[in-house]
């Protein structure tokens, strides 16, 4: 009897057991979890898209402009009364000799750019040393020839008043090997360059407004230019009558 109650009470806590496992709900899936299978086939990944937020948007770049010896080049639209074009341009290696040009300078300013290639010498310095019983030393200096240098003269034609003067030399000038001039003179100019001992290249820029009339003759491209340093503090004159020519006289 005690055996057959044991098997009823063993059977009915197995239903129990049964029972209750049915009962408990499957795990809910995670809000923050992401799914990456496909409903048809679970281990295939499934595709994705991710919407990135549109916090810049796309503009045209601006364009660049370009420095070289002092001044720079056009950008694409150029401004006619700040535009500035090389009328004359000379290489030459001077000792002791002068060239010049002469130009009807309407509309100031004008500008005088040169680089210069000065001869070098060795000299050697005996200075007394500073430190206890070293005595005297010999110092071994490169420097410029005291007797290289580049002048540039601006004078009036008719008169021969000088408006500017200056240029390279370690005696009387700088010693910068590229510089820029400016001429503010309204005048019938001769512009004088003269040296020793040196090689230099000089130009020479004006404005094409007031003084051509005919402004069809530069390339806009190659032959101007607006200078950096150009403190445009200078006001335009009125456009000559006639169409200004330079002309060249060679003097030695």
């Amino acid at each position: 009897m005690k055996e057959i109650v044991a098997r009823i009470v063993c059977c009915i806590s197995i239903i129990l057991v049964v029972a209750a496992a049915g009962c408990v709900a499957p795990p809910k899936e995670n809000a923050t979890s992401t799914k990456n299978g496909n409903i048809y086939n679970p281990n295939q990944p499934g595709s994705q898209t991710t919407s990135t937020p549109n916090y810049v948007t796309e503009v045209t770049p601006f364009e660049t402009v370009t420095s070289a010896s002092g001044f720079q080049t056009i950008p694409p639209t150029p401004i006619p009364g700040d535009l500035y074009c090389r009328i004359y341009s000379t290489t030459n290696t001077y000792a002791y000799n002068k060239t010049a040009i002469a130009f009807n300078l309407q509309n100031p300013p004008m500008y005088i750019n040169y680089t210069v290639k000065p001869s070098n010498v060795t000299i050697h310095k005996v200075i007394d040393s500073k430190i206890v019983g070293e005595g005297e030393q010999e110092l071994t200096i490169d420097t410029y020839s005291p007797i290289s240098t580049f002048v540039v003269t601006v004078l009036s034609k008719a008169s021969g008043e000088i408006y500017l003067q200056d240029g390279f030399g370690t005696q009387q000038y700088t010693t910068y090997l590229n510089r820029t001039l400016k001429v503010l003179n309204r005048d019938n100019l001769q512009i004088e360059f003269s040296g020793n001992n040196i090689t230099a290249t000089a130009m020479v820029w004006v404005k094409p407004e007031g003084n051509f009339n005919d402004t069809t003759k530069f390339n806009m491209t190659t032959d101007c230019a607006y200078f950096a340093a150009n403190p445009r503090n200078v006001i335009a004159v009125a456009t000559a009558t006639t169409t200004a020519t330079p002309t060249y006289i060679l003097q030695n």
